[in-house]
């Protein structure tokens, strides 16, 4: 059974003013993260109050939006930027890259962090979950917006995108699949006794790796194609994560940095 992709990725309009499933999702991430850090802060697992978690959240959303697209810029199609710089700032176009959404997310968490003394591997620990959670839910809205799919297949789930050649892997889904998997796995290993940062580390570890192979079903961006050995971007940018995230993890259980 196949399935033609028609939704309307626009929930509701008023004139110009639309309000987009996609803009819902990210804000509602940012929700979960809040009140989950709350809740790790209730029982001690950190170390912020409230006021001081809302001030992170506020460093944390500059991170991601100036990270994610700044890494997109760079990696994924510096020559139209180059040419068409006014439009690095057009957001609502589209163009995040997820690894420099993290990359901005450390940087701000850092940053913060020069201001409160906290346990910074603890936070990193608590942070990657709700994270996994508003990833999840990410790769929904990119399946609503018929972004970001995957290469034709004739498996019988394969889905007709508007704008696509043949039927395609859902691979939006795949990866809200993995991502809830991944949150699974650090809600489950919480309350066990660990290093501080273990958990971070898992998370950058199987993110790396489940996003790795996933790539292989989905569509590479089309003004790049595949960089090296048939590998995306995607997949370059997920081999240092896979590794490093493996040596952190042993060196933490084994090494006791």
């Amino acid at each position: 059974m196949v399935f033609y992709h028609n939704i309307n990725p626009v929930l509701f309009s008023i004139g110009p003013f639309e309000i987009r499933y996609y803009g819902l999702i990210f804000v509602l991430g940012f929700i979960i993260t809040y009140y989950m850090l709350i809740y790790f802060s209730k029982k001690k697992f950190i170390e912020l109050n409230k006021n001081e978690i809302s001030d992170l959240l506020f460093y944390s959303i500059l991170g991601v939006i100036i990270g994610s697209r700044l890494i997109y810029v760079l990696f994924y199609n510096l020559s139209y930027f180059i040419s068409n710089p006014i439009e690095i700032f057009y957001l609502w176009q589209g163009g995040l890259s997820f690894h420099g959404g993290l990359l901005g997310t450390i940087v701000a968490i850092v940053i913060y962090r020069r201001k409160k003394k906290f346990n910074i591997w603890r936070l990193g620990d608590a942070i990657v979950i709700p994270l996994a959670l508003a990833l999840g839910f990410g790769r929904i809205a990119n399946f609503i917006n018929g972004e970001l799919y995957g290469r034709i297949t004739s498996l019988p789930w394969g889905v007709k995108f508007k704008d696509a050649e043949g039927f395609r892997h859902p691979s939006q889904l795949y990866e809200s699949a993995k991502n809830f998997f991944i949150f699974g796995v650090l809600w489950f290993l919480k309350d066990k006794r660990f290093p501080p940062g273990l958990l971070f580390w898992t998370f950058i570890t199987l993110y790396g790796l489940l996003r790795f192979l996933i790539e292989f079903v989905r569509q590479p961006d089309s003004q790049l194609g595949f960089i090296f050995l048939n590998l995306s971007m995607g997949q370059l940018l997920c081999i240092p994560m896979f590794l490093l995230g493996s040596y952190m993890i042993y060196r933490l259980k084994y090494k006791n940095i």
